[in-house]
């Protein structure tokens, strides 16, 4: 056939551009331009629980590590390899003062000091010359959280004002099953992938209620009319859905730099100010998890928060069942490891998601200035954060 009679159709994927990621966005360990941002703020890498003595994995921002907790009730997170020969600590005895690693007995207190060397003259000369790689912890809202910077950096970990003020009957409940991950506690994709979605309200109608059945209720079903803020430190997203009885649902939700996700019951419980926060701990470049902190009046409270599709939990529906009632996992995870961001076509609904990464650009800048970054505070004094988040009645 002659080729110049041969119809031409464009646009064809044979036509794509070579894919790229915003790497400086997605990259989270040391040395790279996002994981030193992070590591200047705390970050919850375990329940209160979990710090016992048997030495627990640990995998935050790109590092492998060990959190235990000594037998006179002290958490200590250390790398995992031991400093003497490099097997892992997750072999280690907890004893009364620290752990001993299993090889040749070396042991270390919960900030690194080298206590004792057995297999040396003398117990160990040359003890205090060495120290295990280690992160200060503190313990808050059931969690322990890690601060994982420069020394010199380090910021007090900061309160907020719906974990602190209980309405009456209520008290602070931890949870480290990825509520509102949709899927199982460890998520695998990019931290980014999730952060994104908190400023997304649109696909709640259309993934949440109508792809996968109303997974909440039927007010959260309805399309919002949406205003997008960029306040300090955070992006705002304004839902509001005029009800039949002339009022208005007014819903606040933020994105909390760096990775707070502090979103409002979508079951709508209560029209009150939030009631809890979602902390996104980047694992690494391709995984992550949410921990949890939220006032309840039950014990368990948080976990019933966590969606059905179908009446199902995610983790006892079949694979053409993932497929039929897709959620936030499916929907994440399906854009793969690290979003290939180069082949993005944005809408003006997307609005939130590029103020977000509008926010991210801005500090990445901050940093490298040689600034402090937003939301850094280092008076011990500072009052709780309070937040515009919550689901609300107004008159129209």
């Amino acid at each position: 056939m002659d080729p110049t009679h041969v119809r031409l159709d464009h646009g064809t994927a044979y036509e794509m551009k070579s894919p790229s990621s915003k790497i400086e966005m997605t990259e989270v360990g040391r040395g790279k331009p996002m994981g030193e941002l992070l590591r200047r703020y705390w970050h919850p890498i375990g329940l209160k629980a979990d710090a016992g003595d048997v030495p627990r994995k640990v995998r935050a921002l790109g590092e492998d590590l060990i959190l235990f907790r000594d037998r006179q009730g002290r958490p200590g997170l250390l790398h995992a390899r031991c400093c003497h020969r490099g097997t892992t600590l997750y072999y280690g005895k907890v004893e009364d003062d620290g752990i001993r690693c299993c090889y040749h007995g070396w042991k270390f207190d919960t900030e690194g000091h080298c206590l004792e060397q057995p297999c040396e003259p003398d117990g160990g000369g040359f003890k205090d010359k060495v120290r295990q790689p280690w992160y200060p912890v503190e313990e808050r809202y059931g969690l322990i959280f890690a601060y994982m910077g420069p020394p010199s950096k380090r910021p007090v970990l900061l309160r907020y004002e719906c974990l602190e003020n209980m309405d009456e009957g209520e008290f602070v409940e931890a949870d480290d099953t990825s509520i509102g991950g949709g899927g199982p506690a460890i998520i695998p994709c990019n931290w980014l992938q999730h952060y994104e979605n908190v400023v997304d309200p649109f696909h709640v109608p259309v993934l949440h209620g109508s792809f996968s059945g109303a997974q909440f209720t039927n007010m959260m079903a309805s399309m919002p009319e949406v205003n997008f803020e960029a306040l300090p430190g955070s992006v705002a997203v304004r839902s509001i859905r005029n009800q039949d009885d002339g009022k208005v649902f007014y819903r606040v939700t933020q994105a909390v730099f760096p990775t707070l996700r502090v979103v409002p019951n979508p079951r709508v419980a209560q029209f009150a100010r939030v009631e809890s926060i979602g902390w996104v701990l980047p694992i690494d470049d391709t995984s992550f998890r949410i921990y949890v902190a939220g006032r309840v009046k039950s014990a368990g409270e948080i976990g019933r928060m966590r969606s059905k599709f179908n009446g199902k939990f995610w983790w006892d529906m079949t694979e053409p069942e993932h497929q039929k009632y897709p959620g936030d996992y499916e929907t994440q995870v399906g854009q793969g490891p690290v979003t290939i961001h180069s082949e993005e076509h944005f809408g003006q609904s997307d609005r939130g998601v590029l103020m977000v990464r509008r926010m991210v650009r801005e500090q990445l800048d901050a940093l490298a200035a040689g600034n402090d970054p937003v939301g850094v505070s280092f008076d011990q004094n500072a009052p709780p954060i309070v937040f515009e988040a919550g689901n609300y009645i107004r008159d129209n």
